[in-house]
């Protein structure tokens, strides 16, 4: 027998290899004869960078950049160089893992570390950047990371630099000008007078923005309404976060002539999804698909018997664009049984009939790796 375990983290408790490497150890111990391959995974969430620079042979890139609160940090992002390849997190700058809970300030809460990343990987001469938009601790639509590539937000007599919020009073954005635009160029490149935002997106490396949720920006379903409690944001503040989104959203439509923001994903990272296709000209997609693909997922399921996934919390949010639901679906496509090893799962049918069967961990994360081993004891004396 054949078998692929390809799950992603348990947070909190075990990297997306560590869960894979425990569940193979419980499979091996009924399965004697059976071939077991691993392959860890991700969907654009935490996580995402340390897989697929695992898959690529990367190497870690270590920069100076600010934290949400403004702090100066050093952050990483990995770098294959043979691709000249940049995949990065934006909660290695901008994440709520970098801030204490008594420090959770939505408003205050920047991006702007995240473009000083971009910034340092155009430096180093990455062709391509990829963008996992997981974990943020911020909710300011791009704007900080628009305004570390050079953008600047005005009224008619101010420029906007701290407060997201007062972005409802925004008039106008001004886009890098020819001697101030901050990525660099190749050689003897003709910036051409009047740099207009299509110029400035065309400077930059490809950008893929690599979303684990597909919500909008704006609306009951978009990155106030769904994400930003989580962060901060009271019931009584989320209108006032909502409208300072919504004027941004309509000043960049009118001065960057582009507007994304009923795009699914755009509300990932507290609206960077937005802010990227937006400033960036980025691509987003789905993270699944972008780890599936630098890893290989696919070749290597083809001739397994069956599949393996997990993640610490099988829900609703599974349907959104999770790994185990990404990797079910191609299990499917393929004619494969697929199985999940969860933390825990609720009465979810839908996420449920996604797998053949749903092995659930129970006790505490302390006891995560022996429980890894004993679920898969248990689903492999089953199949």
């Amino acid at each position: 027998m054949k078998i692929l375990v390809a799950p992603d983290k348990f947070k909190g408790s075990l990297s997306a290899r560590e869960v894979a490497e425990n569940i193979a150890i419980g499979l091996r111990e009924v399965l004697l004869e059976a071939k077991i391959d691993i392959v860890a995974m991700a969907d654009g969430g935490e996580g995402t960078a340390d897989v697929i620079c695992d898959a690529l042979h990367g190497s870690w890139v270590n920069c100076r950049a600010h934290d949400p609160l403004g702090r100066e940090i050093e952050a990483r992002y990995a770098f294959v160089e043979d691709r000249k390849l940049a995949v990065m997190e934006m909660s290695a700058a901008a994440g709520m893992k970098l801030l204490r809970p008594d420090e959770y300030d939505v408003d205050r809460a920047s991006t702007f570390g995240v473009g000083e990343m971009l910034l340092d990987a155009t430096r180093h001469g990455a062709n391509e950047i990829i963008v996992g938009l997981g974990g943020s601790a911020t909710n300011d639509g791009g704007f900080g990371m628009a305004r570390a590539l050079g953008f600047r937000f005005l009224d008619d007599d101010d420029e906007f630099k701290e407060a997201m919020t007062e972005l409802v009073k925004l008039t106008h954005i001004v886009t890098p000008s020819p001697g101030t635009s901050r990525p660099p160029l190749p050689e003897g490149e003709d910036r051409g007078e009047g740099n207009s935002s299509a110029v400035f997106r065309q400077l930059l490396p490809k950008i893929v923005a690599a979303a684990d949720v597909r919500n909008p920006l704006l609306g009951e379903n978009g990155a106030t309404h769904v994400f930003g409690p989580q962060k901060g944001v009271k019931p009584g503040e989320i209108d006032m976060f909502e409208q300072a989104l919504a004027k941004y959203a309509d000043v960049v439509a009118r001065d960057l002539h582009v507007d994304f923001r009923n795009e699914p994903g755009t509300g990932a990272a507290g609206g960077l999804g937005f802010g990227l296709m937006s400033f960036c000209g980025a691509e987003l997609r789905s993270g699944f698909d972008v780890v599936s693909e630098a890893v290989g997922l696919e070749s290597k399921m083809k001739d397994v018997d069956l599949v393996i996934t997990g993640e610490g919390s099988l829900d609703r949010q599974t349907l959104e664009g999770k790994t185990p639901a990404g990797v079910s679906r191609l299990a499917r496509k393929l004619g494969k049984r697929v199985f999940a090893i969860v933390g825990r799962a609720n009465e979810d049918r839908e996420a449920r009939e996604l797998f053949d069967g749903v092995y659930e961990l129970g006790g505490s994360i302390a006891q995560a790796r022996e429980l890894l081993r004993e679920r898969a004891r248990e689903l492999a004396s089953n199949v």
